[in-house]
């Protein structure tokens, strides 16, 4: 039976900026733990070989990758973030769309009072939502 199940992002040079990033947006959030790859090891020395943090209390992993991929981030996986309120929703939204993307606009569609889609400066997909 598995012990856990957590989110993992995989970056390539950027996981320290995007993590430090994330948790400077969201209550209930830190770094736990940072590894480092020291000379000789498979990436360049003082990146990200594994990093453990916190999202609003939901644990995270990250790297950053000592292989250049051919892939990257998808929205068809993305990080959910359910708002308390609205200055909350807006400041996130606005704050993780700087550089990045907007796949849907913030807006009532029906099924909260406010969602928002992003692909933020990282290229981490996020969905923002007001219920």
């Amino acid at each position: 039976m598995a012990r856990s199940i957590t989110p993992f992002l995989m970056f390539e040079g950027a996981a320290e900026e995007a993590m430090r990033f994330y948790v400077s947006l969201f209550a209930r959030s830190g770094i736990q733990r940072i590894e480092r790859y020291d000379n000789g090891e498979m990436g360049p020395a003082g990146t990200v070989k594994r990093a453990d943090f916190t999202l609003a209390g939901q644990g995270l992993i990250c790297i950053d990758s000592p292989a250049a991929h051919a892939f990257t981030f998808t929205p068809s996986v993305s990080l959910f973030v359910e708002c308390e309120d609205e200055p909350e929703f807006d400041h996130a939204f606005a704050r993780l769309s700087e550089g990045g993307a907007i796949l849907m606009p913030p807006n009532n569609y029906g099924f909260s009072r406010k969602f928002g889609w992003l692909n933020d400066r990282f290229g981490v997909s996020w969905q923002v939502n007001l219920a």
